[in-house]
């Protein structure tokens, strides 16, 4: 029996949202918003293959945890949606850069077998959690700060994905029977990944004026970020740091050397043929998100919702 709980949240976004919902790490809030329109597209990719495999899938339990997998992310998919609405009524031509994130994921579909498409979803899966767990364990500095209404879209998101951080690759193994085909892939996955991020960024820069974003494609490319968390970590004066270019806070700066050093470990480990995510490191936050979950708090306004009347929502 599956352990994955589907949690009807209705998050709700308006003409003030912001886009820069994190003035005070500018960077991280550029990069989140490019995660929300990737989260769109992917979890449609994510519901359409995974319903694509059900059926071929023998043992109960698997398919039954594929069904949870494929209605978390159906609900994620669905807030983000709104989330990404409430931009683009702010930004009209950002709806561009939305439509052509789908499309990339469509093309996907229709050019690539059922099994590379499952293998892509437990490839970047598998990445969630020690990535998750970095921001996780700073939710103090990269969420809390910032717009309530979208850091508490995000906490609900990634604690999700570390909740099922087994699920898709469960699926691929129910379905594909060999865990070295996922390891093949993993460098065209990737490649994909990083060029959808790519173009999300420069959707940002052409449709998105600077003053509301604050940070730069060049800031919050994977280029920029490794430079940025180099030259953040290096002892160096901070008069060397601006002359390089590189402003304060780095897209990771809460966390320490070894935490960073220790992510990187862990994505390198998560792509090999017998990754298990369930011996991964958690985030201590997701048990305290979960618990307050189970008290019937309003999880749309996290840090200053009350427990509901009525229950959860």
């Amino acid at each position: 029996m599956t352990d994955l709980h589907i949690r009807k949240i209705d998050f709700r976004f308006d003409e003030t949202t912001p886009f820069q919902w994190l003035p005070s790490h500018p960077k991280f809030g550029l990069m989140a918003n490019a995660i929300s329109i990737m989260a769109i597209a992917f979890e449609k990719f994510i519901v359409t293959n995974t319903r694509a495999a059900i059926p071929l899938i023998k043992d109960p339990a698997a398919a039954e945890e594929a069904e949870a997998f494929l209605r978390q992310e159906a609900q994620h998919a669905n807030n983000h949606r709104k989330h990404v609405a409430a931009l683009v009524r702010q930004y009209p031509a950002l709806q561009q850069t939305v439509d052509a994130a789908h499309a990339s994921f469509d093309r996907l579909i229709e050019t690539k077998s059922l099994a590379y498409c499952l293998a892509y979803t437990a490839d970047l899966e598998s990445t969630f959690t020690p990535i998750f767990k970095v921001m996780l364990d700073h939710e103090d500095v990269l969420f809390h700060p910032g717009d309530e209404r979208v850091a508490s879209l995000f906490l609900w998101h990634f604690v999700e994905e570390v909740e099922h951080r087994s699920s898709a690759l469960i699926v691929c193994d129910a379905v594909v029977r060999n865990r070295y085909f996922r390891t093949r892939c993993t460098r065209s996955v990737f490649r994909h990944v990083m060029q959808l991020y790519r173009d999300i960024l420069t959707g940002f820069e052409e449709h998105v004026p600077e003053a509301d974003r604050r940070a730069e494609y060049r800031n919050v490319s994977p280029d920029g970020v490794r430079r940025e968390e180099l030259l953040a970590r290096l002892p160096l004066r901070e008069s060397w740091r601006t002359r390089l270019g590189m402003f304060p806070p780095a897209t990771f700066a809460p966390a320490s050397n070894w935490e960073m050093l220790i992510l990187v470990y862990r994505l390198l480990l998560s792509q090999v043929p017998h990754h298990r995510p369930s011996r991964e490191p958690l985030p201590r936050f997701a048990d305290t998100w979960f618990t307050r979950w189970e008290a019937g708090y309003d999880m749309t306004h996290y840090y200053s919702g009350a427990k509901l009347p009525g229950g959860r929502l």
